[in-house]
């Protein structure tokens, strides 16, 4: 049974998202994401003026008369939302947790798929696969795809991209769409992305808290990694630490920056001290001049 609140909390972020769908993003994503292109369809019979590169030489050759292949443009598409469920994604500073943001911005990727009349699918995972819902279209599965997000409890605190894209390699057996929502605190990941982002349309987003990488000055602090389950002391006090820290992350972001830009992986970041709209309108306005 579904507690009270979460269905609570499903109509409200179906209420904001629907709105932000209708307003905003329902012609952007439609724009950028129309569809495969063309698939098979049938064959016929050759005709002259037909373009004899589709000459389907199999079926001709078995009945001794040319025949080619007809095409019909396929529109529909599957999106596939790959959602960190990691227990990393319980943080957050200033406003709000980086998972209450990430539910959010699955739930309007996921409406404006269905406005589009896509698919859409669901993975959830941790170190392991937690939840997986199968593509279908229609209000009431996305209406599932968000509660999932919101009452799934994970059963594993860390955190590996690489298991959750070898299973989407697995399931996902033609091109899709596929948006993968993570903070990418982990490693050993970028061989089973890059066989992703060639197969098929992926798009990282990226969540993330400022005090992640620039700690305040709050004494000596006692630490708890959500992941590890570990506890340990920092002193915070130390402006040369504290620096040194934040040199670290930004030179660790920078590369993984430099990396994603090499293999022309799509990030769009979003920072829990700011609304996401806006770096998700800027993506789908550049991703539209490419189209």
């Amino acid at each position: 049974m579904i507690p009270k609140e979460i269905i609570q909390k499903v109509r409200r972020i179906e209420i904001r998202t629907r709105g932000l769908v209708n307003d905003l993003f329902g012609g952007e994503y439609h724009s950028v994401f129309k569809g495969r292109g063309m698939s098979f369809s049938e064959v016929r019979k050759y005709q002259p003026g037909d373009d004899i590169s589709l000459i389907d030489w199999n079926v001709t050759a078995r009945s001794n008369s040319p025949y080619i292949k007809i095409f019909e443009e396929e529109r529909e598409l599957t999106v596939y939302l790959i959602v960190d469920m990691s227990r990393s994604g319980n943080f957050g500073t200033l406003r709000r947790f980086k998972n209450e943001i990430a539910a959010e911005i699955a739930a309007v990727l996921g409406f404006s798929a269905i406005k589009n009349n896509d698919k859409v699918g669901l993975i959830l995972f941790s170190d392991r696969i937690e939840k997986y819902v199968v593509p279908k279209k229609g209000k009431s599965h996305v209406l599932r795809v968000i509660r999932e997000l919101l009452y799934h409890r994970p059963e594993r605190r860390g955190t590996a991209i690489q298991i959750a894209l070898d299973f989407l390699l697995k399931v996902a057996k033609r091109r899709s769409v596929v948006f993968l929502i993570s903070d990418y605190m982990d490693e050993g990941y970028w061989k089973s992305l890059k066989v992703a982002n060639r197969k098929h349309d992926l798009i990282g987003i990226q969540m993330n808290d400022v005090a992640e990488s620039d700690i305040p000055d709050l004494g000596l602090l006692k630490v708890h990694d959500p992941e590890t389950n570990e506890q340990f002391w920092i002193d915070t006090s130390s402006k040369e630490e504290r620096l040194l820290f934040k040199k670290e992350q930004e030179e660790k972001w920078i590369k993984f920056n430099k990396e994603c830009g090499r293999i022309k992986f799509d990030l769009i970041q979003i920072s829990t001290t700011g609304d996401y709209v806006e770096p998700l309108m800027n993506y789908f306005e550049r991703r539209e001049k490419r189209v």
